[in-house]
């Protein structure tokens, strides 16, 4: 049936071009009789694609009935999961781009259109999370901790490291055990609010070339990053404690030098177990520093290597570098080394967003403020060591 409506609907088609080449080769206009068989034409053709869409649709109809019998398998699913994942974030992209350039945006199924709060905007989930992500990537102290995404208080048990734990020793017949434990301390942790704050140019804004959503994600996951590594690795007082409360460590002979045989005690300070996922932290100059120093057997202790994350490998194990350690002073932590999972990080608030549009309205520009709350310490002194100056 559908096979022979095509061929009409074909025929009609090209009756109704010959009709208009005919006049046009003549050089002349369509006469009346033309006129109305063309009309005839047009009304058929009409007639047959109606009628050849609803043939489509109840053949779509009965295709949905029978995939509705069939239960999708797994990798059918992630897909479907993934695509719609992808849809929502490009819809809430595209939505919060509107929204700065100050266009209207329709709600639409499945779409996040931002909401006016207060002067400012909520960032679609999706934007969020790209900034979250981005912070993982570029600051290898965070991703590499151990993280909890838990509210309020935190309470971390763990055995210190001057602990007998559990003590296994020879036994007599018909004689009583004596029983041993080792004593549980425990990391508290607890939830201290930060901000961060970045303007967006509104020339940069009208520019319709602009990638705004990739501008603001990438200005405040770098002011997000800065911040919070430097609290991991530094600290502050009566907030955030970080690496800074850490007791193993090892102190050099010069407050102004660190020899070989210093970073092979820092290195040795960490137990085999925790070995293979350990990594060094210091500063782009105390790397450039310790790239002299020789083993006794004259090899250097820190080596070029392309297959580590940041090019150099210090005893075998990646080197990361931080503009926020501190240089080589007197009295300064200036390296750590082991396996980060040691420092946990916990989140109480998930990075909230908003847009300013008002706030900023006399610097011809927009802020996107964020907020979170997190708190980072030591719970496992075994997995990491730092080289302390004299």
């Amino acid at each position: 049936m559908s096979k022979a409506l095509e061929e009409k609907k074909n025929d009609l088609i090209t009756r109704a071009e010959d009709i208009f080449a005919k006049a046009k080769a003549e050089n002349r206009e369509l006469t009346d009789d033309e006129a109305q068989e063309l009309a005839e034409i047009r009304d058929d053709v009409e007639r047959i694609k109606k009628h050849l869409g609803l043939e489509d649709d109840f053949g779509k109809l009965e295709e949905k009935a029978e995939k509705a019998d069939n239960t999708p398998t797994e990798e059918e699913t992630e897909v479907s999961v993934e695509e719609k994942a992808r849809e929502v974030e490009e819809n809430e992209c595209r939505a919060f781009e509107n929204y700065v350039r100050g266009r209207i945006v329709h709600e639409r199924a499945g779409e996040l259109t931002p909401a006016s709060t207060s002067g400012g905007a909520l960032i679609p989930t999706t934007i969020v999370n790209r900034i979250i992500r981005k912070v993982y990537d570029i600051c290898p102290i965070l991703e590499r901790s151990q993280k909890f995404n838990v509210k309020g208080r935190l309470e971390v048990p763990f055995y210190p490291a001057d602990s007998n734990k559990i003590t296994v020793a020879y036994q007599s017949e018909f004689v009583q055990m004596e029983s041993s434990s080792g004593k549980f301390d425990t990391v508290e942790l607890g939830g201290f609010l930060a901000g961060a704050l970045t303007k967006i140019s509104r020339s940069l804004i009208n520019n319709v070339q602009f990638d705004i959503v990739g501008f603001v994600v990438d200005e405040m996951a770098y002011a997000i990053k800065r911040f919070i590594e430097h609290e991991l690795l530094v600290g502050t007082e009566n907030k955030v404690e970080g690496l800074s409360g850490l007791n193993n460590s090892v102190t050099t002979a010069s407050a102004v030098a660190i020899t070989a045989d210093e970073v092979v005690r820092v290195h040795d300070a960490i137990k085999d177990e925790f070995q293979q996922n350990a990594v060094w932290i210091m500063s782009p100059a105390t790397r450039t520093a310790l790239r002299t120093l020789k083993s006794n057997t004259g090899y250097y202790l820190l080596n070029d290597d392309v297959s580590s994350p940041f090019g150099t490998t210090l005893l075998g194990k990646p080197v990361y570098v931080s503009d926020n350690m501190p240089d080589i002073a007197t009295g300064e932590a200036v390296i750590y080394y082991g396996d980060m999972k040691g420092l946990a990080t916990k989140f109480n608030e998930e990075i909230n967003i908003e847009v300013l549009r008002e706030r900023y309205a006399d610097e011809h520009c927009y802020g996107v403020i964020g907020w979170f709350e997190f708190d980072s310490k030591v719970i496992d002194e075994q997995q990491i060591a730092k080289l302390v100056m004299a």
